[in-house]
């Protein structure tokens, strides 16, 4: 059974503007989530700029996620780390504070052989009981998890249940579909491909347009699932030039900028991320007004 379907939203993580965790914006932001139809929240992944927490941040968004959370909707923990120790220690933190399941990314800049990745992958995922989701995000880590490795993974791991696929290449999505069959779920890591990527048997969605979007990327998923892909076509194509200014500096400058822009006060950006040019803010206010993204108290 899968831990979700539908569109899990790649949480951001407000801060103040001192630059620390903003929790009570967190829950605020978790509660819009629900209320919109959000099908699952992911904590603390890129989106989350879990590479600038320290671990102690780390692992209090996650409890406090949990928490408020209570249950309503799955709740994925990003515990990926590019020491296999460290990833260990926060998957199995995050398993005490009740998540439903983790989200591991692939390890970055020491650039592990496949057979480092599966020795890795497979001695997390050993030391929890939980779920584990991969995350193959090459661009941004330097590796690419081959679909034989994955496929090894799925049949080896038991609790090894899923990817978090952001590599773009729609080919690469289908072998992975063919070799590690119906009980693999495949989500897609990029907002512009997920009705190709449902097309070929995939759950749905981790989505950074789901911060401003919640109702519109989970109505993709479901417009699908319930046969309307007509529907779910338009409103993906519809998405497409909103998707790509939340894209057209590297993630989550952009959708920090529209949640502001929106009136949401998430704060600023950790460094070394820096503020959305100005040129860029004027391109996606406007695609956002274009596309209809309401700020924030607007029904």
């Amino acid at each position: 059974m899968s831990i979700f379907t539908g569109a899990g939203v790649a949480i951001i993580t407000p801060m103040t503007e001192t630059g620390a965790v903003n929790y009570p914006k967190l829950e605020e932001i978790l509660e819009y989530q629900i209320a919109n139809g959000t099908d699952a929240i992911i904590i603390c992944g890129t989106t989350g700029e879990s590479s600038t927490l320290s671990h102690e941040e780390h692992l209090e968004a996650i409890r406090f996620t949990a928490e408020k959370v209570a249950g309503r909707i799955p709740v994925i923990a990003g515990t990926g780390s590019n020491c296999t120790e460290t990833a260990i220690y926060l998957s199995q933190e995050a398993e005490k504070y009740g998540v439903d399941g983790v989200l591991l990314v692939t390890p970055y800049y020491n650039k592990a052989t496949q057979k480092g990745l599966i020795a890795h992958f497979t001695k997390i995922a050993n030391s929890i009981k939980i779920p584990v989701i991969l995350y193959n995000i090459q661009s941004r880590t330097g590796v690419n998890i081959a679909p034989e490795t994955m496929a090894y993974l799925a049949k080896n791991v038991e609790n090894i249940v899923g990817v978090k696929e952001a590599s773009g290449n729609i080919s690469q999505i289908a072998k992975i579909a063919e070799l590690c069959g119906e009980s693999f779920d495949i989500y897609s890591g990029n907002d512009d491909q997920v009705v190709p990527l449902l097309s070929l048997g995939g759950k749905g969605v981790i989505s950074v347009l789901s911060n401003i979007a919640p109702k519109e990327t989970h109505d993709i998923v479901a417009k699908f699932m319930d046969g309307d892909v007509k529907g779910s076509r338009e409103l993906q194509l519809r998405a497409l030039p909103l998707i790509e200014k939340l894209f057209c500096e590297v993630n989550p400058i952009p959708v920090k900028a529209a949640m502001n822009m929106l009136g949401w006060e998430v704060g600023p950006l950790r460094m070394p991320l820096s503020e959305m040019e100005e040129e860029h803010q004027k391109e996606l206010k406007a695609a956002m007004d274009a596309f209809g993204v309401k700020a924030k108290g607007e029904n």
